[in-house]
Parts: structure tokens; sequence; C-alpha cells
């Protein structure tokens, strides 16, 4: 029987759109149905705060205040401030984002980098448990996060997806990330070949012991995974696009204790 101190809220907030659930933490799997509404248009911190409450309602957990409560969100977090804005307004670069929404929503919340969430669950329930070592985890979007495990520690706010390229002095997300080849109607392998330009550098840069790439793709990893050729083994993330919510509530848990 699961009880609620193994029971965490996870938010994962995105470019496009925010999804949430309540996790079962002994099992690292969603207790609930996955609710999502769309990223408010301009993605300003007051339409955020509403759209994220009303995914909140929609689970019946807004007052819940038993049950802990994580928020992933595309940016540099340090001490709960946002320092930078990927996909999302200017507004956020400075801004105190955790006293935001824990004002907003009346209650202790932990705010944390979408990416970084993604591999503390994809470390504690996923494709990265136990593996020794460096553990890059990518998450291929809308642009690319990134997040730097060793040994199983987190180590945050890794943005290697604007690494550029010394060719083109541009971010390899502009050109590497899942949107990229969607908005230029890329085949599998053109893509792959974009995507082999960017794992050559991070092993180049950093050696690493596994490769874990996530994002709503990684569940076509079949189609381009087996297209690149590394030194480093490459795995899809075992909970795919459900990563960030988990991984959310995981951190909510560890600070709840």
């Amino acid at each position: 029987m699961t009880t609620k101190a193994t029971r965490a809220v996870g938010v994962d907030i995105g470019g496009t759109g925010i999804k949430g659930a309540l996790v079962d933490l002994e099992a690292g799997e969603l207790l609930s149905d996955r609710v999502k509404v769309a990223t408010p248009v301009g993605a300003e911190p007051a339409d955020v705060l509403a759209a994220v409450r009303q995914v909140l309602d929609t689970l019946g957990v807004t007052d819940r205040h038993d049950v802990p409560l994580g928020v992933a969100f595309p940016a540099i977090v340090k001490h709960g401030r946002t320092l930078s804005a990927a996909n999302v307004a200017d507004t956020w670069i400075g801004f105190e984002a955790e006293k935001f929404f824990e004002d907003g929503l009346g209650r202790e919340i932990h705010f944390a980098n979408d990416a970084d969430v993604a591999g503390i669950a994809e470390v504690q329930f996923g494709a990265a448990h136990g593996v020794d070592g460096l553990t890059i985890l990518t998450t291929l979007g809308t642009g690319i996060g990134t997040a730097l495990l060793y040994n199983g520690v987190l180590i945050p706010n890794a943005e290697l997806g604007h690494l550029q390229r010394a060719e083109k002095k541009k971010d390899f997300e502009g050109v590497a990330a899942y949107s990229a080849m969607e908005r230029e109607s890329l085949s599998w392998p053109e893509w792959a070949g974009r995507l082999q330009a960017y794992y050559d550098h991070l092993e180049f840069l950093f050696s690493p012991d596994l490769f874990v790439v996530g994002g709503g793709v990684s569940k076509h990893a079949d189609e381009f995974l087996p297209l690149l050729k590394l030194n480093t083994p490459i795995v899809p993330a075992r909970h795919r696009n459900n990563a960030g919510i988990i991984g959310a509530a995981a951190l909510a848990l560890q600070d709840a204790h």
C-alpha cells in the first residue's frame, strides 16, 4: 500500500505544454492520469502560474499541502530564481520564480531546471540507474536540454544545448533539436547527421560513459539512434516525456524530508 510519504506531484512546464501528475516515488510511476494544458502564448509568469493552477485543480491537489509539489521549468534555476529564458518570456530572467509560485499557490514548492529533473528521474528509476561515471542526458524537443550526472549525483544547470558550432557561431540546439527536424521537414537520416555532429562534440569535451536521450521524440528512438556512430553507449530515456514530472516530484519529496 502506497502511503502519502511516497507520493508527490510533479509539474513540467515546457515551451508548448504544461503537464502534471501524482507520482508514486517507490515505483517511479504515475499514480494519476497525466493532465496537460497548452503553455500560454508569450509565457509570462502570471499566465503560466494560472495554467499550473489549472493543472493542479484538475488533479485535485491544489490544496493538498500534505503532498509535496515539484515544478520543472526550462531555465537555469539557482536558489529559486530563474536566470535564463528558453522558449518563454524574457520576464523570467532574474525572476524570483519559486517565491512567485509559492505566493500564488499558497504552498511550498520545489522549483528546478526541467532537464535536471528528467536526469533525476532516469538516475533513480530509469536508464541511468546504477551507472558509474558520467551520464549525459539530453532532451530533444523545442530546444535541447541537458543534465550531467556523475555516479548518480546531479551537477545542475548544464546548458549544453547552447554549445556553439565553431564554424557557424550558432547554438547546436538551433539545428539539432527535434523542432528543427519538424520545421525543416528533415528525414530521420538527415536529422541524425546533425545529431551526430552534436554528440561527437559532447564526446570530445566530456568523454562520458553513457548518453540518455529523452523528450517526446525518444519514443521514436529506433528511427535515429541506430544511425549514430559513437564511442559512448546511447540509449532512450525509460520515462520519455514523463521524466520531468517524475523527477520534479522526486526532488519535491526530498525537500520535504
